[in-house]
């Protein structure tokens, strides 16, 4: 039996991994690459974490829809690039 602790989230219609992966890999590419252009610009002061989030959020907003738009294409090009799995 699991914990009780535990919470449990029912699991997505496999129809909406081609929204649920740009964005998980939005979040996850923002939040990394926004924190080394902002501890490189600013250093690690009190206000690093308030800059940090700030750039993340903009980038955020900017990549997501971005993923979305140019993942076609990405998939085109990797298709022409790699040979299909047997």
């Amino acid at each position: 039996m699991p914990h009780p602790s535990i919470i449990r989230f029912r699991r997505l219609p496999a129809r909406w991994a081609g929204f649920v992966m740009p964005l998980v890999l939005s979040v996850l590419m923002t939040f990394v690459v926004s924190a080394v252009a902002t501890l490189r610009s600013r250093g690690l002061g009190s206000d690093f974490p308030s800059i940090w989030m700030s750039a993340w959020g903009l980038s955020w907003i900017v990549a997501f829809p971005t993923l979305l738009a140019v993942l076609p294409l990405v998939r085109r090009i990797v298709a022409a690039a790699v040979e299909p799995a047997r």
